[in-house]
C-alpha cells in the first residue's frame, strides 16, 4: 500500500502525478502534502488542489512513501535536509533525472528503500510510460508502491537501474522529439500553402492515428512505413530526401547525446 504521499517538489512532473492521483482516485488530497519552497508556486498549488504545503520535517513525517521530483541541481541540498527524517518505514521514490540509487541511499540512513523512476511530460494528460528500478534495499513491495503511483498517470515497466539513462534518453526526453518534428511538418505545410491552423490540425491527427495504429497492429514500424510507400511515388520521394538529409543519423546522435548528458548530471551531483 501507498498509505500518506510526500512529494518534494511541485514542478510539472510533481504536479502531474499529483493531479493525476487525486484524478484517479488513488489517493485523497488529506493523504499527499507537497514541499514546495517557492511560496507563489506552493500557492498556486493549494488554491488548484486544496494540497497541504509543508517543509521536508513535516512531509517525511506526514508520508510512508516520498517522492522526490526536484531537479538533478538540487538534490544534493534535498538529501541533506532529508537525512535524518527518513527511516526503515519510507519508501523513497525518485522521478529526479540521471540521479542513481546509489547516491540516493548514500545520502540517507542504512536500509532505507529507493526505488528511481523515469516518467516523461505525457503524464499531463496521463499517456506517461514510466521506468522504475530498484535500488539496493527495495524489494517487490517497494516496486509495487512506485508502479501504483507512476500507473495513476500512465502505463509503468520494470527495467534494470543500469538502462535508466537510455530510457531518459528515449522516452524522458521523446516528447521533445516528437514535438520538434511536428513543429517542422507543420511549417512544411505552411510553406506549401495551407493555413497554419488546418497544418497543425492535419499534422497533430495524424501523429495520433499513426501512433494508435503502431501500438494496435502489432507491426514492425517498417511494415507500417513500407505501406504507405508506394513504388515511384510521393512518399519514396520524401523518403529519400530525408535518407539524404541524414535525419535517421541524426536522431541516433541526438538520443545518444541525451544518454550521455544524463549520466553527466547524475555524475555532477555525486
Amino acid at each position: 500500500m501507498t498509505g500518506k504521499l510526500a512529494i518534494l517538489g511541485g514542478g510539472k512532473i510533481g504536479e502531474a502525478l499529483l493531479s493525476g492521483l487525486l484524478r484517479g482516485g488513488t489517493l485523497r488530497v488529506d493523504d499527499i502534502v507537497v514541499v514546495e519552497k517557492h511560496e507563489p508556486r506552493a500557492a498556486e498549488l493549494r488554491e488548484k488542489y486544496g494540497v497541504a504545503t509543508v517543509d521536508v520535517a513535516k512531509a517525511a513525517a506526514h508520508a510512508d512513501t516520498i517522492l522526490i521530483a526536484v531537479k538533478p541541481q538540487d538534490i544534493g541540498a534535498l538529501l541533506a535536509e532529508l537525512d535524518d527524517q527518513v527511516g526503515s518505514r519510507h519508501t523513497v521514490v525518485s522521478v529526479a533525472a540521471g540521479i542513481t540509487t546509489a547516491r540516493i541511499e548514500g545520502a540517507l540512513p542504512k536500509d532505507v528503500a529507493v526505488v528511481r523512476c523515469m516518467p516523461n511530460t505525457p503524464a499531463l494528460v496521463d499517456q506517461a510510460i514510466t521506468a522504475i528500478s530498484p535500488g539496493q534495499h527495495a524489494d517487490d513491495d517497494h516496486l509495487a508502491v512506485a508502479e501504483r503511483l507512476l500507473s495513476a498517470v500512465g502505463r509503468v515497466v520494470r527495467v534494470p537501474e543500469t538502462q535508466l539513462d537510455a530510457v531518459t534518453a528515449l522516452s524522458g526526453s521523446g516528447p521533445a522529439y516528437f514535438f520538434f518534428l511536428v513543429e517542422a511538418m507543420i511549417d512544411a505545410g505552411i510553406l506549401l500553402g495551407l493555413p497554419r491552423a488546418l497544418a497543425a490540425e492535419l499534422i497533430v491527427q495524424t501523429a495520433i492515428g499513426s501512433s494508435i495504429m503502431l501500438r494496435d497492429s502489432g507491426e514492425h514500424p517498417v511494415q507500417l512505413r513500407e505501406a504507405v510507400t508506394s513504388p515511384g511515388g510521393t512518399t519514396i520521394a520524401a523518403i529519400r530526401e530525408l535518407e539524404n538529409h541524414g535525419v535517421r543519423a541524426a536522431l541516433l546522435a541526438a538520443i545518444e547525446a541525451a544518454c550521455l548528458r544524463s549520466r553527466e548530471l547524475g555524475a555532477a551531483s555525486a
